[in-house]
């Protein structure tokens, strides 16, 4: 029985290429997904390993002592310095010491030679150079061509950054923190391991005091690292540094830092690595139906040679293994060169990335991953191919002396449509269950019943095929005798049609769901945004980070700007309540004419100092209206006695134009941050929006390319744009699945073909042009891609109300929204698949001789 099951491979070859080429990309998406990120981890923590090498002991702030704080939202509070000179000295000081040196780093914008910013994969940082040791060098860094910046007219850049954006020694470049812009001469170029910088970020250095001043931080640092002297144990050299160290700091070993990054960096590659196998699953569960369906086709197509080795004594048992044995082959071809091209797959993605985002370093290839490979092709393949394994042996011996193997039996249809109605009943009692859950509370719960809906939507597919197609016999019938004979060929195997398109459906329902619920999210937040603004401008940090206070006094100064206020975000409890909830600062004064307040209760005019306007939902947690007064206690453990003005209608789920909480004075807020900053600022201009209005306020910041100036426009443009990204990440990664699924409509159009020979014989015979029989089998091919379409279009919409529901306890003003055109365009990619997936099966069955082919039994 292994000599007959290897002779079918052999003499099936071109039927089954589509079936390996099919288990093939699933494997490579799944090793090659593996060995990327096993490469791209392994690179990052050798380089994050040498950034450890002079770090002996680092001193840091103790964040496991304030334990989690509810304050979580927005800027933080004021505190004493602790990371101070005074301390740094101490620590250099120490016996077993050699050198003590202090970080710091921020956020800064760079400009390229054309204005744009630099650094945005992984933003631009600023950092200081501190020469610690007694021959004035920064051990962090290795200059390469010039030297360190001296004066607070000086920077230097790391030699990635210098590379791409083509700065050299003595070239002036526009840098900026949270403010206005300033010329830097570039005075040296080095190379560093910062994890960040390999990753395609850029490090900018300043000299220790500017880095201090520019970076906010005066009087303090991030971290003290301290290397120890040529043979003295870094744990002696961190007792005696505990020893001095001020209430909410820690010591570390430069050990313990290397593994805490190295912990965070396989964190993140797994969840990469999660994320990416997700869709490499959703491919071979989508290849599933493609092997089934050839598996099924080719014994139908042996029932009489399965038939002969019945009655000369092959049992039951030894028919289904010879079925298996043949799958097992397949799937170790198909897993070789699924391994090999995920190899390849993986040093393509290592090669374009390299030089840019990942740290120098060799392919890692671990043997887990051939391990994986090979289970996962040869697994899917034998689950696949079990089924039809089993039918195969239920051939009886008295086939042999019939052409045409028996049609499935009414109890087998209905036995099988009774479990799909079954999965799809439980499915959709699983998807109403979590509608009125939280998203994060119904993703498993949500997951597990989409999955039963597909298989029991898959199940009754063939019930589906007849009316659905049936309702496509109008347009079909225009084609004449060819569109005739394309629904009835079909209709004729409404399993192996269902089969087929059950690919395409399960790809497009995902795609389909994913965009309603991306389009309708945008939607809500957009709207809600843009129509919650009076002001004609929102300015803001490209990177989200705070804005210099003197932006704001830098617009009031223009004639143009008749309002403006600022936003200052943070957290309070609200008489001693456990929930925090967000307070914004904001200038009360202008506050009314930059945004619809939409009150319920109160006044929003001749607001004093002590005033707050709440929201609604706050208001009725705290049990407070209009005229009431109430006290909040801030993150530094102060608080603020305030009255309510007034109650508005919150905003949850949009917290960057509108908060939904408390919006006081800026002068009760500025008193507990740490440092004074906007996250945004809302301004009004005489006239409305205008080219020039807007020319004038980006002139007035010094054309600052880390900062944003955008109108209602812009800010719908760029929420549209965030949306559109992530959904063509989606598309790209649900790729495969639909070249999967191409693949199966090829496979099955060029079986059917291959069955129906004497039949298209007949046909060619009778009169039947060439050109007619490529058009038959085009529209056979269109009709089942559409019939897959339709019901991935349907079952995707159901899902993404599913998902919505959800959605709406976060995001209240979320409304489903179907994005037509989209869905057009899907159905028009189907019908295009169909036609593409017919191209060789068609010019196969045109070129059929007429003779050979009625010949044929």
């Amino acid at each position: 029985m292994f000599r007959t099951a290897l002779r079918n491979v052999l003499a099936h070859k071109a039927r089954l290429l589509m079936t390996v080429l099919a288990v093939t990309l699933g494997v490579a998406f799944v090793s090659g997904t593996l060995v990327y990120t096993d490469t791209f981890g392994e690179a990052f923590k050798k380089s994050s390993a040498k950034s450890f090498t002079n770090v002996s002991v680092a001193i840091r702030p103790d964040e496991s002592a304030s334990g989690h704080s509810p304050f979580s939202r927005g800027q933080t509070a004021k505190q004493d310095p602790k990371l101070t000179d005074a301390l740094l000295k101490r620590a250099g000081g120490l016996p077993g010491a050699e050198s003590a040196t202090g970080v710091l780093s921020g956020s800064v914008s760079l400009a390229d030679k054309h204005g744009k910013p630099v650094g945005q994969t992984w933003g631009t940082t600023g950092g200081n150079y501190y020469p610690a040791t007694t021959k004035g060098a920064d051990t962090r860094y290795h200059f390469t061509d010039g030297r360190a910046p001296k004066t607070s007219a000086e920077i230097a850049l790391d030699s990635k950054t210098a590379e791409r954006t083509g700065y050299k020694i003595g070239d002036l470049a526009s840098v900026s923190t949270n403010g206005p812009v300033t010329e830097q001469k570039i005075t040296g170029i080095f190379d560093t391991d910062d994890g960040k910088v390999a990753a395609g970020g850029t490090l900018v250095l300043f000299d220790n005091a500017t880095a201090h001043k520019v970076l906010g931080k005066t009087g303090e640092y991030d971290e003290i690292t301290v290397k120890a002297v040529p043979g003295a144990p870094d744990a002696a050299l961190k007792n005696r540094i505990e020893k001095i160290l001020p209430q909410g700091t820690e010591a570390v070993t430069g050990k313990t830092l290397a593994d805490e990054q190295a912990a965070q960096i396989t964190q993140e590659t797994d969840d990469m690595s999660h994320v990416l196998l997700c869709f490499a699953g959703i491919a071979l569960f989508v290849g599933i139906f493609l092997i089934a369906n050839t598996f099924t086709m080719l014994v139908a197509q042996r029932s009489k040679e399965v038939a002969l080795l019945r009655a000369i004594g092959a049992s039951r048992r030894q028919v289904t293994r010879s079925v298996l044995t043949e799958a097992v082959i397949i799937g170790l071809v198909a897993s070789v060169s699924g391994f090999l091209l995920g190899l390849g797959i993986a040093a393509g993605m290592r090669a374009a990335m390299g030089s840019a985002s990942m740290p120098d370093g060799p392919l890692v290839v671990a043997p887990s991953t051939g391990i994986y490979a090979l289970l996962v092709g040869v697994g899917v393949t034998v689950l696949a191919a079990w089924l039809p394994g089993r039918r195969s042996a239920r051939i009886p011996p008295v086939a042999a002396m019939n052409s045409v193997h028996a049609t499935p039996t009414t109890r087998s249809l209905v036995l099988r449509n009774s479990i799909g109605s079954l999965a799809v009943v439980g499915g959709a009692a699983g998807v109403l269950f979590t509608t009125g859950m939280k998203l994060s509370d119904a993703v498993y719960p949500l997951g597990l019943s989409t999955a039963l809906l597909i298989i029991g939507v898959f199940m009754l597919t063939p019930l589906l095929a007849r009316p659905v197609i049936a309702a496509a016999a109008p347009l079909l019938d225009r084609f004449g005798v060819a569109g005739k004979l394309a629904r009835r060929n079909a209709l004729r195997n409404p399993r192996r049609t269902a089969a087929t398109a059950a690919a395409l459906m399960i790809g497009l329902s995902l795609i389909t769901s994913m965009t309603v619920v991306a389009v309708s999210v945008q939607g809500a937040s957009d709207d809600r945004s843009v129509t919650a603004l009076k002001s004609d401008y929102v300015i803001s940090m490209a990177n989200g980070d705070p804005l210099s206070p003197d932006v704001r006094k830098t617009l009031d100064t223009l004639p143009e700007v008749t309002a403006s206020s600022p936003r200052r975000l943070t957290g309070v409890v609200v008489d001693g309540a456990r929930t925090p909830t967000g307070i914004s600062g904001v200038d009360m004064k202008s506050i009314g004419e930059l945004l619809n307040v939409n009150l319920t209760s109160g006044s929003a005019k001749n607001l004093s100092a002590s005033d707050a306007l709440v929201d609604s939902e706050t208001a009725d947690k705290a049990g407070l209206k209009a005229g009431d007064a109430f006290a909040v206690k801030f993150h530094d453990g102060k608080a603020e006695r305030l009255t309510v003005a007034g109650v508005y209608e919150g905003n949850a789920g949009n917290k960057m134009f509108i908060d939904s909480g408390i919006r006081v004075s800026t002068t009760v807020v500025d008193k507990h941050l740490a440092t004074v900053a906007d996250d945004l600022v809302l301004v009004k201009v005489k006239g409305g929006p205008s080219s020039k209005a807007e020319d004038t306020i980006v002139k007035a910041l010094g054309q600052n390319p880390a900062i944003d100036v955008l109108d209602k426009k812009a800010l719908s443009d760029k929420y549209s744009l965030q949306v559109n990204l992530m959904l063509n990440v989606l598309y790209g990664l649900l790729a495969m699945a639909l070249v999967i699924a191409v693949l199966g409509v090829v496979n099955t159009l060029a079986m059917s073909v291959f069955e129906r020979r004497h039949e298209i014989g007949m046909l060619r015979a009778t009169g039947l042009a060439r050109a007619k029989t490529k058009q038959m089998v085009r529209l056979e091919s269109i009709v089942i891609s559409l019939f897959g379409a339709v019901l991935g279009i349907g079952l995707g919409i159901c899902l993404a109300w599913a998902i919505g529901t959800s959605i709406t306890n976060s995001l209240p003003t979320y409304t489903m929204t179907i994005p037509y055109p989209r869905i057009a365009l899907f159905l028009l990619m189907a019908g295009a698949i169909g036609m593409v997936a017919a191209a060789w099966p068609a010019r196969h069955a045109a070129k059929l001789n007429a003779l050979d082919a009625i010949k044929t039994e």
